[in-house]
């Protein structure tokens, strides 16, 4: 039984989300771009504050761990991570995909011989994916996948696939397999990490707070403006 607060920033929606025993209490998120560095503290102290709880009272801190947006991830690791510093209480990192699957099935009535692909944009024809069965359970690792005509061809054929995420919406018109069902109106939120943060509490599952990376998957490769003006 734990109050845990849920921090959500691998993608563009900032969200934060106050769990009790794995229940979301209340939620609070944005899908406005860029919005992590300016929102992130505010949504912590608003929920927090309307729920008259003080950050000492919580009993552990989950962030979302990626993969995802590299400047998103690190600021909500920093983030969690120094909430968890300044109260000594412990830090809980949730796979980013696992999450969204846990949302999807909390959310809607999905048959069990299907196979959830949560899907994150990586840009371009890129994708950030999973391949999770109706029972949590992780098929295929968390991989950087090219979208292509191909992809997949060798799951399909075993079970109904169903893409949802940020990244299905570019799949849509390549995949054609007749297994292949897509829900590109999913959107990723702090409420879908509640359970599985509870349930690392319970089994005393944390994270290093000193030595916690987020899994960005991929290196950072910064982008240099060709046009810029001295």
């Amino acid at each position: 039984m734990a109050l845990i607060l849920n921090l959500e920033t691998s993608t563009p929606v900032c969200s934060v989300a106050l769990a009790r025993d794995g229940q979301t209490i209340d939620l609070v998120e944005t899908s406005e771009k860029m919005s992590h560095a300016s929102s992130l503290a505010v949504f912590i102290h608003d929920i927090l504050s309307r729920n008259n709880i003080e950050p000492h009272q919580l009993d552990a801190i989950a962030v979302s761990e990626g993969p995802g947006s590299y400047t998103g991830l690190r600021i909500g690791v920093s983030t969690a991570k120094g909430i968890a510093f300044g109260t000594n209480k412990p830090l809980i990192a949730v796979p980013t995909l696992l999450s969204m699957a846990n949302g999807y099935l909390q959310s809607r009535k999905i048959d069990p011989s299907t196979w959830l692909v949560p899907m994150l944009d990586a840009r371009r024809m890129e994708v950030y994916t999973s391949l999770i069965n109706t029972n949590l359970q992780v098929k295929q690792a968390t991989n950087a996948k090219v979208i292509d005509s191909t992809s997949f061809a060798d799951t399909l054929d075993q079970a109904p696939h169903l893409f949802f995420g940020d990244g299905a919406e570019k799949c849509a018109s390549t995949l054609t397999h007749p297994n292949a069902f897509f829900d590109i109106h999913y959107q990723i939120s702090a409420r879908d990490m509640g359970s599985l943060a509870e349930q690392a509490y319970q089994q005393g599952q944390f994270a290093d707070t000193a030595y916690f990376e987020p899994f960005y998957l991929k290196e950072y490769v910064a982008v240099i403006a060709k046009n810029k003006v001295l």
